[in-house]
């Protein structure tokens, strides 16, 4: 899998969501939790991760943890790439609710470190490696690189530092990726969460007004389920004995008009995430 290192930013949404400061770093570090995953179809995959380069630049270098819902089930793997190379995956296992922290060390003649620790099992793998990089950015990051994100609580980041000092103090531009969007950094910490997505895109967790329903789908509770009925009431879908989507049955409801013409949801292939 290739993440999307040119990161391109389109109309509010991007292929990265977190944190990016802008400049020529040695180092950045930070941690975070690997969160609850649930899979909304087999093209869902995410990771956290942070590096250096790659924002406005065709170089980066990079180490996190993947999460791939092709087997139908989230399966976390710890990874690191120096983009344009592919992604190289360590073999040590990693689970939900996991601390992981990583680690990239420029020493500035084209040598990097790439370090990823599991605080929780308590495995790091470390690598050195050369290329010839632009050194124009440091970040901490989620992507999705076909944009089809799998139903995430949250991510929080912490402690995340660039040459020794907090985030912060980098004044470093924000970024929503997918509908998911940063909390405020402070003190290197920060939370992505499901967020306000483009319009005529909604996303879970926070769909367009007129289809009020935040938090549902819930982690571990996909629509539909028994119990969690969508929307709310005055407009309740599904109904029992018709359970969605049903031929000559169609949702939307008028008024509540989703799928949107050039968006149609489910489809194979089209899994629900932005559209550039």
């Amino acid at each position: 899998m290739r993440f999307d290192s040119r990161a391109q930013y389109q109309s509010g949404d991007s292929n990265w969501g977190g944190y990016v400061a802008q400049g020529s770093f040695t180092k950045i570090t930070g941690s975070w939790t690997e969160p609850h995953v649930v899979c909304r179809s087999n093209n869902d995959k995410f990771a956290p991760w942070v590096g250096l380069d790659g924002w406005g630049s065709r170089t980066v270098e990079q180490a996190g943890v993947q999460t791939d819902c092709s087997s139908g089930s989230p399966v976390r793997t710890a990874w690191y790439e120096m983009f344009p190379s592919p992604p190289v995956y360590w073999q040590d296992p990693v689970s939900e609710g996991d601390s992981m922290t990583a680690s990239v060390t420029s020493d500035g003649a084209g040598g990097y470190t790439l370090a990823l620790t599991d605080n929780t099992k308590g495995w790091t793998e470390s690598v050195k490696k050369t290329v010839q990089a632009n050194s124009v950015s440091a970040e901490a990051i989620i992507e999705s690189p076909n944009q089809a994100y799998p139903n995430i609580d949250s991510v929080r980041f912490t402690q995340v530092a660039v040459d020794g000092k907090s985030m912060d103090a980098l004044a470093p531009q924000a970024l929503t990726s997918g509908g998911y969007t940063p909390g405020p950094l402070h003190n290197g910490s920060f939370t992505m969460q499901p967020g306000n997505p483009q319009t005529g895109n909604p996303q879970p967790g926070n769909p367009q007004p007129g289809n009020p329903q935040p938090g549902n789908p819930q982690p571990g509770n996909p629509y539909p389920q028994p119990g969690n009925p969508y929307p709310q009431p005055g407009n309740a879908y599904p109904q029992p004995g018709n359970p969605y989507p049903q031929p000559g049955n169609p949702y939307p409801q008028p008024g509540n008009a989703y799928p949107r013409p050039g968006n149609p949801y489910p489809l194979p292939g089209n899994p629900y995430a932005p559209q550039h």
